[in-house]
């Protein structure tokens, strides 16, 4: 007896057909939301009958290992990029700190320099102060300390007389303040000077005077021209040393002034 293979319904689906309503079927849970409900092993399952009948997971496979790839890569780059940027900002902050320094260094010594030089000066300017010098440059002694004559009220000279001719520079022998500038009697035109060591200096027999009461004066500073007034035998400078402003306080001018330095 013959036997006719049964046709159509009973005949089964195609690997094909299979696969499209297993997707077909994944679509329509996915839109109910019943996807989330399916068990991993059934979906893991179809995954693998996928893969066997079209080799479709080898292509996702490889997809996501080129993603993969990629964003490493993007990554590596990015870290690249980023460490070279810190690196050049270390060594611009290293530079801008060298050159800081350098500046530094720089303005230092300036300021090192300058200071030396306001000392150097303060102290030329401290030796030039309290140095003395002679009243009439370049002179002498003409007549000395307590040489005797009826010339003199005292009977001796209170002071010396430094060789000079009629108009000659007569200079402050040291820093002082002028106490008496004016006519002296037998000093005739006269100044009177208190030293900055508590001492006082005078100068007689001027033909003129240039400074004035009150006035501050340094060494070589001119305070009057030398001539022959009040007292006095001819041009000359009479010069005194005293320890106050009154007449008989006098000391030995000669001794006075090199125990100030200046040779006489």
């Amino acid at each position: 007896m013959a036997f006719t293979r049964a046709a159509g319904k009973h005949r089964r689906p195609s690997a094909l057909s299979r696969r499209s309503a297993n997707i077909a079927g994944v679509a329509a849970l996915t839109t109910t939301g019943v996807i989330g409900t399916l068990a991993p092993q059934a979906f893991a399952a179809d995954q693998d009958l996928a893969a066997e009948e079209t080799g479709s997971i080898r292509a996702v496979v490889m997809e996501d290992s080129v993603t993969e790839t990629l964003a490493e890569r993007v990554e590596a780059q990015a870290t690249a990029q980023r460490e070279a940027y810190e690196k050049a900002e270390a060594q611009r902050k290293a530079e801008e700190a060298r050159k800081a320094e350098i500046k530094r260094k720089a303005e230092a010594k300036i300021r090192q320099e300058r200071e030396e030089r306001a000392r150097a000066a303060r102290e030329a300017e401290r030796k030039r102060l309290n140095a003395y010098r002679l009243p009439v440059a370049g002179s002498y002694v003409s007549t000395g300390y307590k040489a005797g004559g009826a010339m003199w009220s005292s009977g001796s000279h209170s002071g010396v007389d430094f060789h000079a001719s009629s108009g000659s520079s007569v200079v402050a022998v040291g820093s002082g303040t002028v106490v008496e500038a004016g006519w002296g009697g037998a000093y005739g035109n006269n100044v009177v000077i208190k030293m900055n060591d508590g001492s006082y200096t005078q100068y007689g027999h001027l033909a003129s005077i240039g400074v004035s009461v009150g006035q501050s004066v340094t060494p070589g500073q001119q305070i009057g021209l030398s001539g022959s007034t009040g007292n006095s035998s001819g041009p000359h400078l009479h010069f005194e040393a005293r320890t106050s402003a009154e007449y008989g306080s006098d000391i030995d001018p000669v001794a006075y002034l090199r125990s100030h330095g200046v040779s006489v």
